[in-house]
């Protein structure tokens, strides 16, 4: 049986902790579409941005760069409790206080944007999530080559490849398309875009209508 297909372009960046959350809430909401309609194919499309484009190639400070941008040490720590909270509802578990650098992300977008040219779906998945675990899980500094090479390798990439992408020159991961509201950001089959990390069943509703434009609901 030949799968109907539904494009979800998802719009991210990997300092932000909702875009791991929104990720979770929407893997959640596809296996709700799987169980519901078995003749969908969800084909997922990762656009990166850089939401902090400014940022040194090398990175900044972690905890200065959230001091000047919230103001005080109560502001941050109750930003970090809200998103933790968050993150514990989808089984995530983000150390704040381990990370110690805000990076600059336009290396690390290169090298996924690049990978998934010649990766299968499950191999990019792989590097997607390697990513996000190495800056939110294991406090690493993903602006530094040496550990975006260490990332790749580990999911599967050559030593060869790698390089050649990491050398490859840097392309604007500055996005147009979230009409300036931040990340993530979904847009379902171009009919519906839908801003921020919401919950599984608001993502699932979202393909239904989705489906429902392409006069394809059940």
């Amino acid at each position: 049986m030949m799968k109907r297909q539904l494009p979800i372009d998802v719009f991210f960046d990997f300092i932000c902790p909702w875009c791991l959350i929104g990720k979770r809430q929407l893997q959640n909401a596809i296996q709700q579409l799987a169980h519901s309609h078995p003749d969908v194919e969800v084909l997922l499309r990762w656009r990166g941005v850089q939401l902090l484009p400014q940022i040194p190639i090398d990175g900044v400070p972690f905890e200065a760069f959230y001091l000047k941008r919230l103001g005080s040490v109560t502001a941050m720590r109750m930003r970090q409790a809200q998103v933790r909270q968050a993150a514990r509802a989808v089984d995530v578990d983000i150390d704040f206080e381990r990370i110690y650098r805000m990076p600059n992300t336009a290396k690390a977008h290169s090298l996924f944007v690049n990978a998934l040219k010649i990766s299968s779906p499950e191999q990019s998945e792989r590097l997607l999530e390697g990513l996000f675990s190495a800056y939110f899980h294991h406090s690493e500094n993903i602006s530094e080559s040496a550990v975006l090479r260490k990332i790749a390798m580990y999911c599967g990439y050559s030593e060869e490849t790698v390089n050649s992408i990491l050398a490859s020159p840097s392309i604007s991961f500055v996005s147009k398309d979230t009409g300036g509201k931040g990340v993530p950001y979904f847009v379902f089959d171009g009919s519906f875009a839908m801003a921020g990390a919401h919950p599984a069943d608001a993502l699932y509703k979202a393909m239904l209508d989705a489906l429902a434009v392409q006069g394809q609901a059940v």
